[in-house]
């Protein structure tokens, strides 16, 4: 009995020292979940900005560019995968990871080869751990995206799709990551960035109803304008992208952790409640050998 009372004491304080660390875990995604909520909201403007000009440039010119122009076959196509660069998220990076192998299997079925760019140190886990190639990786600013490592971003998969299908190129580009919906959901979605779907494209960013745009005369040449306009605009929705991706990670988080610390509160009252019926059951042999000695001095 003494060695179970001993056990079930060690598993009661492992319990609220576990607890202890998912609480303050929960407390501290909580406080960087409203920061990371704050730089989607300020990045919001520039973006549907960008979404109006693209969209006024696309709509009111009949001009053939590279980025709007639908080829005519598509072998080759780039996903760029946003994951985070930690866990303690629940189902934050599985889901995504599930959605872009759906994805690129969607595009094998199709006849395309498919080459993943990858962001997060668990997506680049996952690849390295099955032996997947990427193309190119980039890690260690998941929580706190920069424009920087957006550009970057950007940069990287713009030459991809400028360059010939000979030389490595890619005829379409698209970008796989958790939205963030509300604290208690977090969605994984796919967006197509290239060729440009002007309408996809301006109701993810504004998320109204179709605005009529006024008549436009463009000064450079319209095709001078959105080799301008189109690499921002690339370069605020991956942003815009890895915002989202931040955010929701945070809400992963500290919905994961309360969770965890819900799950200590049962383990504790259940280790306490069997700790208490074998402390009971240790006084009551100890009464009953008390009693049978007693009897058996009298007898």
């Amino acid at each position: 009995m003494g060695a179970q009372l001993r056990e079930y004491k060690q598993k009661i304080s492992s319990a609220q020292t576990t607890k202890k660390i998912t609480k303050a875990m929960e407390l501290i995604a909580a406080s960087r979940i409203q920061k990371a909520m704050a730089r989607v909201r300020a990045s919001s403007p520039f973006s549907r900005a960008v979404t109006r000009a693209v969209s006024a440039v696309a709509t009111h010119t009949d001009i053939d560019h590279p980025l709007t122009r639908e080829p005519e076959t598509v072998t080759r196509s780039a996903v760029l995968l946003l994951t985070s660069d930690r866990g303690l998220a629940g189902a934050f990076n599985s889901q995504v990871i599930k959605e872009a192998l759906e994805l690129a299997e969607l595009l094998r079925s199709e006849g395309k080869e498919v080459v993943f760019y990858l962001f997060g140190r668990k997506a680049v886990g996952y690849f390295q751990f099955r032996q997947m190639v990427a193309e190119q990786e980039w890690t260690g600013e998941a929580d706190t995206p920069t424009f920087e490592t957006a550009k970057e971003i950007a940069d990287a998969l713009l030459a991809a799709y400028n360059l010939d299908e000979a030389e490595g190129g890619v005829n379409e580009i698209h970008v796989v990551y958790n939205r963030f919906v509300s604290m208690m959901v977090q969605e994984a979605e796919q967006v197509r960035l290239l060729p440009l779907e002007v309408v996809e494209a301006d109701q993810a960013a504004d998320n109204s109803t179709s605005e009529v745009y006024p008549l436009y005369e463009f000064e450079p040449e319209p095709a001078n304008v959105l080799d301008a306009l189109l690499p921002v605009y690339i370069q605020s929705r991956i942003f815009n992208a890895l915002l989202q991706s931040a955010a929701a990670k945070q809400a992963a988080t500290q919905k994961a952790m309360k969770s965890a610390s819900d799950n200590a509160d049962k383990l504790i009252t259940d280790y306490t409640r069997l700790r208490n019926n074998a402390r009971q059951a240790e006084i009551t042999q100890q009464i009953a050998e008390i009693v049978g000695g007693a009897d058996a001095l009298a007898s």
